[in-house]
């Protein structure tokens, strides 16, 4: 009988683990063991720095106290080469300091942290619509320089546990061909493998991250530590109403959610059919968005995912304040149910910012007291 429950014991334990196994593939966990469900951007702190509070005063370890409080799992920390290394290459000791103080912070409260390459001089991701030049993709100098940055980092974080730090290559690639991004891209992830053969690596794909050209991009096979990110701030009328950096700022309308963003009478009023990318806007403005509609947005990298057996996380999303208070709540509850209803991790912009947790001044740009409202929207709290 002994020798009967042994056996019975073995087998039940085989039908577990494979079980296990099959559950991890299935739902797209990785083997380092680094999890994330809801978290969000510190941005305008080590990356895009527009001077809104004495550079690092802007994210203290109150701050990441308090995200962990209201219910975030891992914050996304954007890095950028002019805030990290000087202009001779060398490191900015501060910024470092700054870097290694969040992580601590992070491991102290129970957060995962994503650190994210934002931009590099050689490459923006909005470079075209600031008048700037993108050098990334034509220059093997600068794709070296590149790579090199990814060494000195994982010289910089390699002894964090790799459940716990994960790292995002590049932000928003816009490079000219799909294939310049995947060649690049892979050699990054191969340095970095020769020194963290297990660590997690969130990827994402061409042109602004957007999730329909997940397919395009070309992974290295076998590697499951491999987290696939998209972005999405569809509508754009509706999130970016308003917003002075975008060439929809001069419409002159009024936007809603959900059902059409826009009224025929101001697409009629507003529209240029000869800008090519607003014109797109103002068209998928008319359209019926709701909840449907959004998954849609994200539909071809959700199977895509599922294909490759790896976990889909939005890396960014948001809506301006401008918009209307009641539209802008119910596009939030509406976006964050649709991912964790397909089982997406989503990383909200921002922490402070003017698509921030905290109510904004615009007069003296810096946040005031926390929106409850929208917190609680993003973040439900736990019903007693």
């Amino acid at each position: 009988m002994k020798h009967f429950i042994n056996l019975t014991t073995l087998i039940l334990g085989i039908f577990l683990l494979m079980a296990c196994n099959q559950k991890t593939e299935e739902t797209g966990k990785n083997p380092a063991g680094f999890e994330i469900e809801k978290g969000v951007n510190l941005s305008h702190w080590l990356s895009q720095d527009f001077g809104w509070a004495p550079k690092y005063s802007f994210v203290k370890e109150a701050d990441i106290r308090f995200i962990d409080s209201i219910g975030y799992d891992h914050v996304r920390i954007p890095i950028d080469e002019i805030e990290m290394w000087d202009d001779a290459g060398q490191p900015i000791e501060e910024a470092f300091e700054q870097l290694h103080n969040c992580l601590a912070w992070c491991d102290k409260y129970g957060l995962n942290a994503i650190v994210d390459l934002h931009t590099i001089r050689a490459h923006h991701f909005n470079a075209e619509n600031e008048g700037g030049e993108n050098t990334l993709w034509d220059d093997p100098a600068e794709q070296d320089k590149f790579v090199g940055f990814w060494l000195k980092l994982s010289d910089e974080l390699k002894n964090y546990p790799v459940n716990e730090v994960a790292y995002e290559i590049l932000n928003e690639a816009v490079a000219p061909e799909h294939e310049q991004w995947n060649k690049l891209l892979n050699k990054a992830i191969a340095a970095i493998r020769e020194r963290e053969p297990n660590r997690v690596i969130v990827a994402g794909p061409n042109m602004w991250q957007i999730a329909p050209n997940l397919p395009y991009l070309d992974l290295p096979e076998g590697d499951k530590n491999i987290i696939l990110s998209f972005h999405t701030y569809s509508p754009m009328m509706l999130t970016h109403y308003k917003a002075g950096w975008t060439q929809l700022k001069d419409f002159d309308g009024e936007v809603s959610y959900p059902g059409p963003i826009i009224s025929e009478e101001d697409y009629a009023a507003n529209v240029d059919s000869t800008n090519e990318s607003t014109f797109q806007f103002y068209n998928e403005a008319l359209e019926n968005w709701g909840p449907e509609r959004l998954v849609e947005v994200f539909q071809q990298g959700l199977d895509f995912a599922n294909a490759k057996g790896l976990q889909l996380y939005c890396g960014e999303f948001g809506c301006m304040p401008t918009v209307p208070r009641d539209a802008r709540l119910k596009f939030y509850a509406d976006q964050v149910k649709v991912f964790e209803d397909n089982g997406v991790a989503w990383c909200n912009w921002e922490y402070k910012g003017d698509f921030g947790l905290y109510h904004w001044d615009y007069e003296q740009l810096k946040p005031l007291e926390p929106d409850w409202d929208f917190i609680h929207t993003l973040l439900p709290p736990e019903k007693e």
